[in-house]
């Protein structure tokens, strides 16, 4: 039986049995007539849509009796086709062709080897164009190009290789003080140089584990240096990406049985190639609640830390004495961490600054009355529980901008100049308000967080 007479018998019994249905449906519930005719219809119109598809092959490959003949001949004639290619194509010539002419690259278009017929057609094959090839991964480029052992190079020439100079100064720009964490830094940057160098003499080494920990106060930077640590990774060539994707319990945790296995691991792919920054690590773990899910988010963390540590670099952030009961909880994630970078809170001298930097990229700031008064908000709220550091001087600076508008503003027929535009002044900090702060050290007016 052929092909359409098998495709005609096919629609025979289609129209048949929905015959049938109909009448039994307008004979005996006639409620159902409707809805029934609706989806009688709708697997008609895929049958037909079925048949005029294989009409259009038929007519593409030359009749129904010829066809699957005809596009098993056209497979063979490509393989053959792609046989007879190989062995010229790497002298750098084809067959009829003169020495030095270019072999077509059947990778350009959607076509097999010189559009003969499309890829999809080729076992094996696809229409789609070849993935873009990745980036070379550590070790790579130094395996084929090693060096003699007499060879000599320098680290200089390596840092400018991979540019982690101007890592280092915008570091260096947007963080102030937290000199003990950039010279961690550094440490595990010169690490990795000598490994990229170690590598280019053939000197084979185990890859360094990168997991890392990070505590301190909210505000301190351990944020802003997980970008940076990943942009570092990826110049040096231990990360594809370079990415960062930052996560909390909920992220990865679940509320009922089965959720948090899938939770989990759609994060671990997501941060594959990069970096995944768990902040507020200590709330995985809830050891009071033997019907939490934490435990089993833990577990399958440790178990790609340590198989996928080649592809993904986890860094823990929190507070040091939360962390340090989240490890004794879980010895095995302490034992997957080998940097360990505390970001100490920072001085007044230090937020001060810090504030001076963020107002002068906006084009703004500080008459020396409103240093002094910043000094003293500051030196007020250093002492409060809820004190964000280099986040709370970020917001104070943000209000401080809007007083200045606002102070402008409401004297509209004054002319001001440019430098009236820029300036902060006393009346623009938390204060002269701020003088009149609270009892509870709080400026007048903001409302405790109990």
């Amino acid at each position: 039986m052929s092909d359409r007479q098998r495709n005609a018998a096919k629609s025979g019994i289609l129209l048949i049995i929905a015959g049938v249905l109909s009448w039994l449906s307008w004979v005996y519930q006639p409620e159902f007539f409707i809805p029934l005719m609706f989806i009688i219809v709708f697997v008609l119109l895929i049958a037909g849509a079925q048949s005029f598809e294989s009409w259009r092959q038929r007519r593409q490959t030359g009749g129904s009796k010829t066809g699957s003949k005809a596009i098993a001949a056209q497979r063979r004639r490509a393989l053959a086709q792609r046989r007879r290619a190989a062995e010229p194509k790497k002298q750098g010539t084809r067959r009829g062709a003169s020495v030095g002419q270019p072999v077509p690259d059947p990778d350009d278009s959607g076509l097999g080897f010189y559009g003969m017929v499309p890829r999809s057609m080729i076992p094996g094959g696809s229409d789609e164009k070849p993935a873009k090839r990745r980036r070379l991964r550590r070790g790579d480029k130094q395996r084929s190009e090693q060096l003699p052992p007499e060879a000599t190079v320098t680290l200089a020439a390596e840092r400018e290789e991979a540019n982690v100079d101007e890592l280092f100064d915008a570091l260096n720009n947007e963080l102030f003080g937290l000199v003990p964490v950039k010279k961690k830094i550094e440490e595990i940057a010169a690490l990795l140089l000598v490994d990229r160098v170690r590598q280019r003499f053939g000197l084979e080494a185990p890859r360094p584990n990168l997991h890392m920990c990070f505590t301190g106060a909210p505000g301190t930077g351990k944020t802003t240096v997980a970008l940076k640590m990943a942009d570092l990774l990826h110049r040096l060539g231990y990360l594809e990406e370079g990415h960062l994707v930052h996560a909390m319990r909920n992220d990865l945790v679940g509320q009922y049985i089965g959720h948090t296995a899938p939770r989990t691991r759609r994060m671990l792919d997501r941060a594959m190639g990069g970096v995944l920054f768990i902040d507020e690590a200590y709330y995985l773990y809830r050891g009071s609640d033997p019907q939490d899910f934490g435990q089993e988010a833990i577990d399958i963390l440790l178990q790609v830390m340590e198989n996928d540590r080649d592809k993904l670099v986890v860094i823990l952030a929190g507070y040091h004495g939360r962390m340090e009961d989240f490890f004794e909880s879980n010895p095995g994630m302490r034992s997957r961490i080998a940097h360990h970078i505390d970001f100490a809170t920072y001085e007044l001298d230090e937020l001060v600054a810090i504030g001076r930097g963020m107002l002068q990229e906006s084009r703004y700031y500080l008459s020396a009355e409103a240093e002094t008064t910043l000094r003293e908000y500051l030196t007020r709220q250093m002492q409060q529980p809820e004190f964000g550091n280099a986040r709370s001087v970020r917001n104070e600076m943000e209000r401080a901008r809007l007083r200045h508008a606002h102070r402008l503003a409401t004297d509209l027929h004054r002319g001001w100049n440019r430098d009236d535009l820029m300036r902060i002044e006393p009346m623009d900090i938390w204060a002269s308000d701020m003088l009149s702060l609270s009892a509870t050290g709080r400026p007048a007016g903001q409302r405790s967080n109990e």
